[in-house]
């Protein structure tokens, strides 16, 4: 049976702006077909949206389902809303699970709409949100926290540098040299805690493969030896918009992070940092859907992020090594998020994957 014969063209046009909404949805008329798939129910089911109109809406799902009875309800406007888990079928995969929201059109032609999202999809976006209000909420900590410090900080080294001219004895001095210096560490400290928000932002286009290719040749400098870069880019990617040093700064955090983490592996003469890109489509980042995104992956085959650890890596002041200051990560999670963008990681011993996805203009 073809399209025309449902009168589809008409129904493309009067869903169209379903199209606007990054969870997959199908609208179904009284025989329980499809009549309508916005272009994120092509993702989800993986198929054209050509495909999907015409068919039965119950063969796209697996075991027992309630269609026809919501379809029924629907039809005799006793639906209203109605939220459940169903399992969608897929060619050689396995089915997946997702959450389903069917609600009633009061249309006779088309009486059912039933919205789609991947319950693990609902989890990365509650992950994105409670990581976006942690960030704000680490924001206004370390800013209050920094100015604090900074003042009596000012005024100890003075008292030092004053009560270091007063001193004769090179052993007496040597405690106040001490109280200058530890003086000017915790300046250095609280200077990068206030960094994100002292300079202002230059918001240009430009290539990613630029800013990679600067974090290479100075992280191949610091590391010339065992340490290996692949670079697996897409060179179909378009520039992005966004603040060129921040990103610069905050790749180089990540890469550096890894880099440390692969001490073991460089001695060894194996190990690997991955930098790939890649174009994403109808994805939502803090909040807001875009069509086109980058998807950038900084991979190494270290040993892996500590349980410990796993849920504090954004975290300020929180380092798994010996010595780390505990800002890389935090920094680098800052300016992605300003320049509207979100990271977040996978890890594994053998393999740790920080994903950064950027909007694409």
């Amino acid at each position: 049976m073809t399209g025309g014969e449902y009168g589809f063209s008409a129904d493309l046009e009067r869903f169209q702006g379903l199209d606007l909404l990054t969870t997959a949805v199908l609208v179904l008329n009284w025989r329980g077909a499809v009549v309508f798939a916005n272009q994120s129910a092509e993702q989800l089911f993986e198929t054209s949206r050509v495909k999907l109109i015409g068919q039965q809406a119950h063969r796209l799902f697996s075991g027992e389902h309630p269609i026809e009875q919501l379809l029924t309800d629907a039809s005799a406007n006793a639906l209203g809303q109605r939220r459940q888990v169903l399992e969608l079928r897929r060619a050689m995969r396995e089915p997946l699970a997702v959450q389903a929201t069917a609600s009633a059109l009061y249309s006779r032609e088309t009486p059912l709409v039933i919205e789609l999202s991947e319950i693990e999809q609902q989890l990365k976006v509650s992950r994105e949100e409670r990581q976006l209000d942690l960030t704000e909420a680490n924001r206004q900590l370390l800013r209050n926290l920094a100015h604090e410090i900074k003042n009596p900080l000012g005024g100890i080294r003075g008292a030092a540098q004053l009560l270091e001219s007063e001193l004769h004895s090179p052993e007496q001095r040597e405690y106040t040299r001490v109280i200058i210096d530890e003086a000017d560490r915790l300046q250095a400290l609280v200077d990068r805690l206030l960094a994100p928000h002292r300079k202002p932002r230059v918001i240009a286009r430009f290539s990613i493969h630029e800013v990679l290719e600067r974090v290479r040749v100075v992280m191949a400098a610091e590391f010339p030896r065992g340490l290996e870069f692949v670079r697996d880019y897409d060179a179909s990617v378009p520039d992005v918009e966004g603040d060129k040093e921040q990103l610069i700064q905050a790749l180089l955090n990540v890469v550096r992070n890894a880099a440390e983490a692969l001490e073991g592996r460089i001695a060894a003469g194996d190990a690997r940092i991955t930098l790939r890109t890649r174009v994403t489509r109808h994805v939502t980042i803090a909040r807001r859907h875009f069509r086109l995104a980058l998807d950038l992956h900084v991979i190494d085959n270290g040993p892996g992020i500590s349980d410990e650890l796993r849920d504090h890596v954004f975290y300020p002041l929180v380092s798994g090594r010996e010595g780390g200051s505990g800002l890389g990560l935090t920094l680098a999670q800052t300016f992605v998020h300003q320049n509207d963008g979100v990271i977040e990681f996978e890890s594994r011993p053998g393999r740790t994957d920080f994903r950064i996805l950027l909007p694409l203009p």
